[in-house]
């Protein structure tokens, strides 16, 4: 099942499995704080990239063992590099209502809500949470390093259309990174926006993961609530959550029985799964252990130290973290 990851524990959305539409980077941006990688494919054009029926059946396939299903609380729809790029959006999240009694969350940089085509596939999905990082031209190609067929402006007009037909939840999230997308006159300018739209929730984050370029940094925890406080006054009922801060709060409470590494005849396929979510986002041992439930982060080095010294996984610190990817 190349398509499918996880389950993983998200903050957002509970224990949540994973349906990446592609098998490369293909998006139509370059983020610079972007924990998958560089993009591979920079593009506009909406297509096949992969088999829709490759997809579906890797679905069918995770469905037909009823109690995975039964644990998850969302079926999250994303990509390695931006899902709506995919022709086949549509039919992907009209089987997943058919076939998982499980709510459909998805994942996209937003830019793409233009296109009444697209807005019409997402339709079905119980959540979208669309990215804005900057709404001034200056900062959103420094940040985000857009493909030159997409425009800022049209991007933002999209959203807030958006935002007034869909019927689901959504939930817009902004990415800060120090001294490009934090000033005051940025933070204006997406609080205007934020202002036209009508959104659920906003959930603010920052440079958390190893990022894509080394300059790419974070904001300290103080800038981000103040940032979040400008948010909140201008609409005191919206909620506004901070990711990046919530992700170092979390806590190893794990209601599942550990697992028992030495007695896993199936220790192979454990590490593959592994891997294959660390090809979508880094994480460090505790992310992993929440997870797998392997018994603690110490568990967790000694099944993945064998990968790191093959050179299959890397060590990279990120703040005062070690994170695999």
């Amino acid at each position: 099942m190349n398509h499918i990851f996880g389950p993983v524990n998200s903050r957002r959305l509970g224990r949540s499995l994973g349906v990446d539409l592609f098998q490369e980077k293909i998006c139509n941006l370059n983020c610079i704080y972007c924990e998958v990688g560089a993009t591979t494919r920079l593009t506009c054009e909406r297509a096949e990239y992969v088999p829709t029926a490759e997809i579906i059946a890797d679905i069918d396939a995770y469905c037909r063992h009823p109690q995975r299903v039964s644990e998850l609380d969302f079926v999250t729809v994303t990509a390695s590099g931006e899902p709506t790029l995919h022709s086949g959006l549509g039919k992907i999240l009209t089987h997943l209502k058919k076939t998982v009694a499980k709510p459909v969350a998805v994942l996209t940089n937003g830019t793409t809500l233009y296109d009444a085509g697209v807005c019409e596939e997402l339709a079905s999905a119980d959540v979208v949470i669309p990215s804005l990082d900057s709404a001034l031209p200056a900062s959103f190609r420094k940040l985000d390093r857009p493909a030159s067929c997409l425009d800022l402006q049209q991007i933002i007009e999209g959203l807030v259309t958006f935002s007034h037909q869909y019927q689901g939840k959504l939930w817009l999230e902004i990415l800060f990174a120090r001294g490009i997308n934090d000033s005051n006159k940025d933070v204006d300018a997406l609080r205007r926006v934020a202002d036209r739209m009508r959104i659920d929730r906003i959930q603010l984050n920052t440079v958390a993961r190893p990022p894509l370029e080394s300059f790419a940094r974070p904001l300290a925890q103080q800038k981000m609530l103040a940032i979040a406080k400008q948010f909140r006054l201008d609409n005191p009922s919206r909620p506004v959550d901070l990711l990046a801060q919530g992700a170092a709060q979390e806590d190893d409470h794990d209601q599942q029985k550990d697992f028992d590494l030495e007695s896993n005849a199936d220790r192979q396929a454990l590490q593959d799964e592994i891997v294959e979510m660390l090809k979508r986002r880094p994480c460090t041992a505790a992310d992993i252990n929440r997870t797998f439930h392997l018994g603690g982060p110490d568990k967790v080095e000694q099944l993945l130290d064998p990968l790191v010294h093959a050179g299959t996984l890397q060590k990279r610190s990120h703040g005062d973290r070690l994170y695999y990817q």
